[in-house]
């Protein structure tokens, strides 16, 4: 009975586990070590999961939680991210290459931003959090969430802005 509760419980936010703990730890092997970690010592709690008002949240800081100590550990391999969200096979080879190429600089221009701003990307504009269960998540009020996710927008809008005036001029 309490495994059934557990899977319940659990098992529905499995992907995002994944997403987040991708985001951080950049590498596709890591991360799906990172998720079966939380989940082992989720299980290990199973009898406590019902008590939280917001399982998910609470999966979501720990696997925050854990990422952020495998890095600060450095043990983990950082290995360049892979993303398959944007296939389309009715687009042309051209058009292809160019939203690969601006899907990569996007990822390499927020894998440059600092840490807790990556962090706020990654649950905010990929995984669609309401910002009181990022706050929830990250321990941080709402205020600061907005102005760091706010300044991380912007550096990247920037960022994106210079490169692309860089690339159209002309000589």
């Amino acid at each position: 009975m309490q495994q059934q509760a557990f899977i319940d419980k659990v098992m529905p936010f499995k992907d995002k586990l994944f997403r987040l703990a991708l985001r951080l730890l950049v590498s596709k092997d890591e991360a799906e070590d990172a998720v079966q970690e939380v989940y082992l010592k989720l299980w290990k709690q199973k009898h406590k999961i019902k008590e939280y008002k917001n399982p998910e949240a609470y999966a979501m800081t720990m696997t925050k939680n854990y990422c952020l100590d495998r890095l600060k550990s450095g043990q983990a391999s950082n290995i360049r991210i892979v993303h398959s969200n944007y296939d389309d096979p009715n687009q042309n080879l051209d058009k292809t290459t160019d939203i690969q190429d601006s899907m990569s600089l996007v990822h390499k221009l927020i894998e440059e931003l600092p840490e807790q701003q990556r962090l706020l990307i990654q649950l905010r504009d990929i995984e669609a959090y309401e910002y009181d269960e990022i706050s929830e998540i990250t321990g941080l009020k709402q205020g600061t969430l907005r102005v760091n996710l706010s300044r991380a927008r912007k550096t990247i809008r920037e960022r994106l802005t210079q490169l692309h005036a860089y690339e159209h001029k002309t000589y």
